[in-house]
């Protein structure tokens, strides 16, 4: 049962990246811009953002084992439409039903796992979470080769016979949960976060255009509103789609910056890893979807045994150096030395990069659920939804500066600087954490 949907989380983490070394292909087989090519990273993170949080709420109420089996089907089903895809607009809408289905693994498959391990939940779901940034680290490099040795088709076509298997499995495997009374759907709500992720994206995605630009800015104050609008109606509404209380409340509040930020980094910028490999040392895909081994090699060396000092060291300090860490290996890819072996550079800095993860990630995903264990679901959904939020806002503005800037390597270089700085102006947030020792 924990292979199975393992398994799942590893493939929906690993479809948000994998197109990153298919990005020059894609715009050019289908004649797309490259800030359009982009949207087939960003849009799936919309999806999830989406999906997350209603799938929690769905599978408390329907049963975690339906809304997990249903989640594979949708994610099968697009991902062989996205590989049979005529133009980067029909890719674009299929890649999003893809990240509904994608995005309904996360909590209804951490419920699971709680479920079924009790007292030791804690240490499973620790271990169970780490596979998500470990498949999207991997995804390049999967990607460089399909790239290398197929077409960017086959990229989507793989997910077909594993979703088929899982489907099986699941529905075999996978025992039925408590069920909860259905809280009335907020509707509006829901509808009022879509649109308020939508217009943002849609306007930073027009970065190239200028600041100034009607393209540009439209979008930007649309989503001010609509941001006013949402926090208007959750504070008034009686059951809304996300309970002020786990957005701002005690802990809640730094927990999801700190996810935001880790979102940002760990997903939205490792996703350009390989585009940044391309382009300022000029490696091949399929080298520049391998200098992510390292990083994929850091998390799986260290993030079992980080899962097993939780208990002993709480959340704070794992949180704390895996951060440092992060920040020195995005230091070490903007400011290689002269006349370095740039692949082998971009492997040590991976492999640190790796190892930060590897160590913050069970902490941090633990520290959340620390704070409402009897909400499983929701938060594992919420938390997804703020590591999105910080890749969509990542990725759009790297995709839109690059394709506007005269030295698009070096305008990702900077851009790894920034945000290694806002990591590190986060670090005090960990402390205002509740640090919990022990299972919960």
């Amino acid at each position: 049962m924990f292979a199975v949907v393992a398994m799942a989380l590893f493939m929906a983490s690993m479809d948000q990246t994998i197109v990153a070394t298919a990005l020059n292909a894609i715009q050019g087989d289908l004649h797309a811009e490259l800030n359009w090519s982009g949207w087939t990273i960003t849009i799936y993170s919309l999806g999830q953002i989406i999906a997350m949080p209603l799938a929690g709420k769905l599978g408390d109420h329907f049963g975690r084992k339906k809304v997990f089996l249903f989640a594979v089907v949708v994610f099968t089903t697009s991902s062989l439409l996205c590989g049979l895809a005529g133009n980067i607009y029909v890719l674009v809408a299929l890649r999003a039903v893809q990240a509904i289905g994608g995005g309904g693994f996360v909590p209804s498959a951490t419920g699971i796992i709680a479920d079924h391990y009790g007292p030791g939940r804690d240490r499973a779901v620790g271990m169970f979470t780490s596979i998500f940034p470990i498949g999207g680290i991997l995804g390049p490099i999967l990607g460089g080769v399909i790239v290398t040795y197929a077409s960017w088709r086959a990229i989507f076509f793989v997910n077909v016979p594993i979703g088929v298997v899982l489907l099986f499995l699941g529905w075999r495997l996978i025992g039925e949960t408590k069920l909860k009374p259905l809280a009335p759907m907020d509707i509006r709500g829901l509808a009022l976060l879509a649109g308020l992720m939508l217009t943002a994206m849609f306007g930073m995605t027009n970065l190239e255009h200028g600041v100034t630009s009607v393209w540009f800015l439209v979008p930007i104050v649309v989503a001010g509103l609509l941001a006013w609008l949402f926090v208007r109606h959750t504070v008034r509404a009686r059951a809304p789609f996300i309970p002020m209380r786990l957005l701002r409340g005690k802990g809640f509040g730094s927990m999801n910056v700190l996810n935001m930020l880790f979102g940002g980094a760990a997903i939205g910028f490792g996703a350009l890893v390989p585009l940044y490999a391309e382009e300022r040392f000029h490696l091949d895909p399929l080298a520049a979807g391998t200098v992510l081994t390292a990083r994929g090699a850091g998390v799986i060396c260290v993030a079992a045994l980080a899962v097993m000092t939780l208990r002993r060291l709480g959340c704070r300090i794992p949180m704390t150096v895996g951060f440092v860490l992060i920040v020195t290996g995005f230091g070490l890819m903007a400011f290689p030395p002269p006349d370095v072996n740039g692949y082998l550079w971009l492997l040590v800095a991976g492999g640190v990069t790796g190892v930060g993860m590897g160590v913050a990630v069970p902490a941090s995903n633990n520290a959340g659920l620390h704070l409402a264990p009897d909400q499983i679901s929701s938060i594992a959904g919420l938390r997804g939804m703020f590591r999105q939020s910080g890749s969509i806002i990542s990725v759009s503005v790297m995709t839109a500066v690059a394709t506007n800037s005269t030295n698009p390597a070096m305008s990702q270089a900077h851009g790894f600087v920034i945000l290694s700085v806002l990591l590190l102006a986060s670090v005090p947030l960990i402390y205002t954490i509740p640090d919990h020792r022990g299972s919960w």
